[in-house]
């Protein structure tokens, strides 16, 4: 099919004066043929009310499990003033609202702003769920401390981790105060530090981990520091590592009483300070790979050279500790090492007495400092330092990636000197060629869930890398900010069906600047679906009986009422794509049409149910969900009541569907009609697999004795108040019906005084994977997508009526370009097209029947018609090619129009 834009909905309401299409009558029905067609009743009197019956609450089958949020959202520029909720539309206003509630497996996101507060984190996580408090640093800094407004105290600790576990907090700028280290790790296990800028607390340090604390990370930080370590590794701290930080401090990095820390890949600048200084018993210290220069950024020699040691280890540290593949600036004067008590001013005497640091280096590292004065800065190498690929590429501890997040690169210009790869630099940063940001593509994720996405950046680097590393960041569609990732692989499930986008940025700082060096290209875009839950009819709204609004007043001309819809089923109305609505005007004092869509901004032209003056008419509409609400209408010059029943909904959650070609399941014509108030049992175990959930019917009702309704529902289950179809005595009148399935049977209850005849067409059904329903529904329109009048959409016809007997075929659109991107090679064509289809004009009595493109027209039905009158009903119709037929199976002609509601598409591949 060739590409083409969705065109707008270009409406011509069914219900025109002079100039439009007349106003219709309300002559017979035609009837359903059974094969050969009922003859045509005479005229009808005005339709049966539809029963003002009690609401039932609203019962899912099966009712979707309530899913714990991944994220909770902070931002103190969007927050309402009682505090928000955490959620993106209603955010935390501070940082430790959110700490205060958040869960294992759940991400604290906060946004740009300076955050007044002290953070307590006390809650944990689980290895395999941590909890993550992450700043969304692409547009911004998020800044914690400095406590200036707030009431309490101004010392101490800005943040502090105490007695937890699994906790990470990544990408934040800590302003500490005097008094206290800015962070503070107490008691605690599991805990990472990375990538965020901590300055400003004088005379007290960076990162303090303390109390017993285990496998603790501290990585790709900055420091700026006006005195106290950077980091400081206290008495019964385990396996901490220290790894890929740069800093500028009066003292670099301190380790007290604490076995086994790793030292790994940092840049440490102290003014006359000592380097890395291992004290007390701390046994199996591994310093590898660090750049250390004790005379400040100019490099002058120290006043106080003993003071200015580079790397201390005590005595009692001495054992299994390993030094090597570092590189020390010599122009301090102090000392290149203190071991065991013992200064050694060159490496090799160094080497010779205690066998370490055979790989270190004592010479300019060739380092500059990037804006010392900004929030979260970095260290750079320059062309020809002896640093760039010299590391060790096994230390432990080392990290893919370097303080931005970029790969560990090849410089052609440097000698390969070091272990691994053999181009690894030694410190925090790694020298880079250049970045190229490349593309991204999404696709829906083969064997996920309905709205599974996944994003793939594919960058390149001018230099051969290790491996592809750097800083991303993705904004799906439906977020409200982009959120950054170490890999250029994201997956996202969308809350609700539809197009799918997300806009992305490769960053070569780590997103430290806000304004410089970050790439960014078009977004990329696909389509998502939803799945099915189909409930027991139940009633939302009933004007007449003040139901889902507050007084009985019919609807006036012109007038709309707002159906509120917090949840559904159970499930919040922000997870639900679309709902299925069986609407009925009753009463209407003039002819018109009743118009349903889900943005008050916007309302819909097109038409949802069609009547004339006192009918009583109902039609399946199925509309999407948005800011929890749906829109009734009534375009018309009078008053009318309205009446809908759910059906179901669509959501990330249910069973997927299966087309089907049009097949008759049930026609009482051929044996004895539906007695008064009695059941109609239909079994489809012969057409259904075993664990379908829902079935399609187009059902219709002929030659019914007595005006009355008709109720379809669950076998074995109690009737529901709702109604499917209302009719009157010798009424022919179809209606679309999405019900649920209970052991392969449906129930059908002709709610009347009278006798009639049912005809049941089944057009699809929902169940498992398993059984072959594998599709999912895309609400998109409504849109006319065909209208015999003009010759729009059909294939091969131009502007004029169908014909008696006479088959016309139209494309199914569907998205295949839009505004901000295209499908690129995942744009899934439909499988069926959910369609109002609408018959006016026509010359005498008959039937439309749609069906897939290029196959027999079949003996089931969609609209039933009578000479001069217009008639429309849903129908969900299979394709073939992404294109459907229509068959006027009648002996004159008439016009068609046909408005898409929405689609169905296979899964991913």
């Amino acid at each position: 099919m060739g590409g083409r834009w969705f065109a707008g909905f270009l409406v011509v309401p069914l219900v025109l004066g002079a100039g439009g299409l007349a106003g219709p009558a309300a002559p017979a029905h035609a009837a359903v043929p059974a094969h050969a067609a009922v003859p045509a009743r005479a005229a009808v009197p005005a339709r049966a009310a539809v029963p003002a019956r009690a609401a039932v609450p609203v019962t899912a089958q099966p009712v979707a499990q309530a899913v714990p949020p991944t994220e909770l959202s902070v931002d103190q520029n969007r927050c309402s003033a009682g505090g928000g909720s955490g959620t993106g539309n209603d955010p935390f206003c501070t940082i430790s609202a959110a700490a205060a509630v958040v869960q294992p497996g759940q991400t604290v996101l906060v946004e740009p702003g300076h955050y007044e507060e002290v953070l307590t984190i006390t809650r944990s996580g689980t290895p395999e769920a941590p909890i993550t408090f992450r700043a969304s640093a692409v547009r911004g800094d998020v800044r914690i401390g400095k406590v200036r407004s707030m009431a309490g105290p101004t010392t101490g600790s800005v943040i502090i981790v105490a007695g937890v576990h699994d906790v990470a907090l990544r990408d934040f700028v800590v302003e500490g105060v005097s008094g206290a280290p800015a962070v503070t790790v107490d008691g605690s296990t599991r805990v990472t530090i990375d990538g965020n800028g901590v300055r400003g607390a004088t005379a007290s340090g960076g990162v303090r981990i303390t109390g017993g604390s285990r496998d603790v990370t501290v990585s790709r930080q900055w420091f700026l520091i006006g005195g106290g370590p950077v980091v400081a590794v206290g008495a019964g701290t385990v396996n901490a590592v220290v790894v890929g930080n740069q800093g500028y401090s009066r003292a670099g990095m301190v380790v007290t009483d604490a076995p086994d820390t790793v030292v790994t890949g940092n840049t440490i600048i102290t003014t006359c300070g000592r380097g890395i200084d291992v004290a007390g018993d701390s046994p199996g210290a591994s310093i590898r790979n660090n750049i250390i220069a004790t005379a400040g950024s100019v490099r002058q020699v120290c006043a106080d050279p003993a003071a200015a040691a580079a790397i201390t280890v005590s005595a009692g540290s001495t054992a299994r500790s390993v030094v090597d593949h570092n590189l020390i600036d010599p122009v301090s004067g102090g000392p290149f090492y203190v071991w065991g008590g013992t200064a050694h001013t060159a490496r090799d005497s160094f080497v010779a007495a205690t066998g370490q640091g055979v790989h270190d280096l004592t010479t300019n590292p060739g380092i500059d400092i990037v804006d010392i004065n900004y929030w979260r800065s970095w260290i750079t190498l320059r062309p020809g330092s002896p640093a760039i690929d010299s590391a060790d590429g096994s230390a432990p501890g080392a990290l893919p990636s370097d303080i931005l997040g970029n790969p560990y690169s090849d410089d052609p210009a440097a000698a390969n000197t070091g272990t691994g790869s053999g181009y690894r630099d030694r410190g925090g940063w790694e020298r880079q060629g250049t970045l190229d940001p490349g593309s991204i593509d999404i696709r829906r994720a083969a064997g996920g869930g309905p709205l599974d996405t996944v994003a793939t950046i594919t960058p390149t680097h001018s230099w051969p890398v290790e491996r592809e590393e750097g800083r991303y960041a993705f904004r799906f569609g439906d977020q409200t900010a982009p959120r950054i990732s170490d890999v250029p692989r994201a997956s996202y499930t969308y809350r609700r069906a539809g197009v799918a986008c997300v806009a992305y940025y490769v960053s070569p700082n780590g997103f430290r600047r806000v304004n410089g060096g970050v790439g960014r290209t078009d977004q990329a875009c696909t389509v998502t679906g939803s799945h099915y839950t189909a409930v027991a009819p139940t009633r939302l709204l009933d004007t007449r009986t003040a139901l889902g609004i507050p007084t009985t007043v019919p609807v006036a001309a012109g007038g709309r009422v707002t159906l509120d819809l917090p949840q559904v089923g159970g499930v919040p109305a922000a997870d639900i794509s679309s709902i299925v609505l069986n609407v009925t005007v009753t009463g209407p004092t003039t002819a018109g049409f009743v118009k349903v869509y889900p943005d008050a901004g916007t309302p819909t032209t097109t038409s949802s149910v069609n009547f004339v003056a006192n009918e009583t008419v109902p039609n399946l509409v199925t509309v999407p969900v948005r800011d929890g609400r749906v829109y009734l209408e009534n375009a018309s010059g009078g008053t009318i009541h309205l009446v809908a029943d759910l059906q179901g909904y669509y959501s990330a959650h249910g069973s997927g569907f299966a087309p089907l070609a049009p097949r008759r399941v049930l026609d009482t014509r051929s044996a004895a009609p539906v007695a008064p108030n009695a059941d109609r049992h239909v079994d489809l175990s012969g057409v259904l697999p075993a664990d379908a959930t829902a079935a399609i019917l187009n059902v219709t009702v002929t030659q019914p004795t007595t005006a009355g309704v008709l109720t379809v529902y669950p076998d074995g289950t109690p009737v529901p108040v709702a109604s499917n179809l209302n009719f009157v005595a010798g009424q022919t009148i179809p209606n679309l019906v999405t019900v649920p399935v209970v052991g392969g049977k449906v129930a059908i209850r002709n709610v009347s005084s009278g006798t009639t005849h049912v005809v049941a067409d089944l057009a699809g059904y929902f169940g498992s994977a398993a059984s072959g329903a594998t599709q999912s529904y895309v609400p998109w329109g409504p849109s006319r997508i065909a209208d015999s009048r003009t010759g729009d959409g059909l294939i091969g016809r131009t502007a004029g009526p169908l014909e008696k007997q006479a088959v016309a075929s139209l494309e199914a659109w569907y998205y295949e370009a839009f505004d901000g991107g295209d499908c690129g090679s995942d744009c899934p064509a439909p499988t069926a097209v959910v369609a109002n289809l609408t018959v006016t004009a026509p010359t005498t009595a008959g039937v439309l029947t749609a069906f897939p493109y290029r196959t027999t027209p079949p003996t089931a039905s969609n609209v039933n018609f009578v000479a001069g009158e217009t008639a429309s009903n849903l129908a969900v119709i299979k394709t073939s090619d992404a294109s459907i037929s229509l068959y006027n199976n009648s002996s004159g002609s008439s016009h068609v129009l046909v408005d898409q509601s929405g689609y169905f598409i296979g899964p991913a591949a």
